[in-house]
């Protein structure tokens, strides 16, 4: 099975000259979607394509209807607010209209004319979320971060028993989920008594995280008791975005057990705006390897497929900004690297194992993968583990510790595919900002 096809021509240019300079991370062989409107406008969101530093308005493209066929009917979908209609189409649909936009966008194209006035500064727009979010499930799949955070609190049984044999997960709050730039306040809740038999701790969380990791945005779903097969699961995900799923570390640690994360997890998380699809990382796939001393998948979690290229190389990095290297004009400090093909599970074992009950899953869904960490020192996806529960803080260039999240602290994350020999493929960037706490 060949998921490369010329659309990853690797040569291809595009008359949008700024989507060839080297590194740009949006050259014609990406193509990702998202939902924007000019900064500042009072004009609805709707879908664009970006393209280099610019965007292409697919809403405007569809009033044209330049295409027939499966890519005509998908170009009509993104005649929306959201890209929740182009979700629902099939595959072929969606490659369908890959392919017509990257002809469309090459050097020499007949539509150069048409297209050029559909064509806005990325620089001057705002974003939206992608699609209408209908519901959000967090998974748990670095055995690395879950190892690490294990031994904090369990250090001669970091895992728990199921760990190995199902992709754990948890269903988050979709309300709160907003696009980068997010700003929300501090969580506030309950922590745990000073002592046994005291009251709980009540304010501000004094130790609040990020969680570095990617979303999986899910195209067609399923009937309610169908169950998607591992070798379908894959045909159901639509592309990936970057996600950061923070963390009240301090309210967590009191009230997840006995039914695991509830406040500590659900006042915010924040996406990157751009969405690429899964046929655009298709260069970047490799084997899905599990240690041979380790449990292998249950049937229902296993195909020849899977195991031949269910994995993706996807580079991953935290940045942090603060209040005073803002002031000061300092860079973002690098915090750590990581990369997705690290992961314990794949993203069509989480698909499959999702529905396996008979959930019902619908276009527009959320799966996270959970914290992305890697197996070596500096590849750490949360401040948990890099400052071993607050125990160590982190010096930043411009003079400040950190052991967890101060208030006007601000996230990045970013993640791109590289290769020798072909273009840079970017996911983008996810940034939020803590504010201070509403006052109680």
């Amino acid at each position: 099975m060949s998921f490369l096809n010329e659309t990853h021509d690797p040569a291809l240019q595009s008359w949008v000259t700024s989507a060839n300079v080297p590194d740009n991370g949006f050259p014609i062989q990406n193509l990702p979607y998202g939902v924007f409107r000019e900064k500042g406008g009072h004009h609805d969101f709707r879908v664009g394509v970006a393209i280099g530093d610019k965007v292409l308005d697919l809403a405007a493209l569809a009033l044209l209807s330049p295409w027939t066929g499966p890519a005509g009917e998908a170009l009509q979908a993104c005649d929306a607010q959201t890209l929740n209609k182009l979700m629902a189409l099939s595959p072929e649909h969606w490659s369908a209209l890959r392919l017509a936009l990257s002809k469309a966008l090459r050097e020499g194209s007949d539509l150069q004319g048409k297209l050029e006035p559909l064509l806005h500064d990325r620089a001057a727009i705002e974003h939206n979320l992608p699609a209408q979010i209908g519901d959000y499930t967090d998974f748990y799949i670095s055995v690395h971060h879950a190892t690490a955070v294990g031994k904090q609190f369990r250090p001669d049984n970091p895992l728990l028993p199921n760990y190995k044999w199902v992709p754990i997960g948890y269903h988050g709050r979709a309300s709160t989920i907003g696009v980068s730039g997010q700003a929300f306040p501090r969580p506030v809740g309950q922590t745990r008594p000073a002592e046994d038999g005291a009251a709980p701790g009540f304010g501000p969380s004094q130790r609040l995280d990020y969680e570095l990791e990617l979303g999986i945005f899910l195209g067609q779903g399923n009937q309610h008791g169908q169950r998607i097969d591992i070798r379908e699961a894959e045909s159901h995900v639509f592309g990936f975005c970057i996600l950061n799923d923070w963390s009240a570390r301090d309210l967590q640690a009191w009230e997840y057990q006995p039914l695991g994360p509830f406040l500590a997890k659900n006042f915010a998380s924040t996406i990157s705006p751009w969405v690429v699809t899964l046929e655009a990382l298709a260069p970047f796939r490799q084997p899905f390897q599990r240690a041979a001393e380790d449990p292998q998948p249950l049937p229902y979690l296993t195909s020849d497929e899977n195991r031949e290229h269910g994995a993706f190389d996807v580079e991953l990095e935290v940045l942090l900004t603060t209040e005073a290297s803002r002031s000061q004009g300092a860079q973002p400090a690098s915090l750590s690297r990581s990369n997705f093909r690290d992961a314990y599970w794949s993203a069509a074992q989480l698909v499959t194992h999702h529905s396996v009950n008979g959930c019902k899953l619908q276009p527009g869904d959320l799966l996270g993968t959970g914290t992305l960490s890697g197996p070596s020192q500096g590849e750490e996806g949360s401040l948990l583990e890099i400052t071993g529960n607050g125990r160590n803080p982190i010096k930043l260039p411009w003079g400040e510790e950190r052991t967890f999240l101060q208030d006007n602290d601000e996230v990045i994350l970013r993640a791109r595919c590289t290769k020798p020999g072909y273009p840079v493929i970017s996911l983008g960037e996810c940034a939020g900002t803590v504010l201070p706490a509403i006052p109680v």
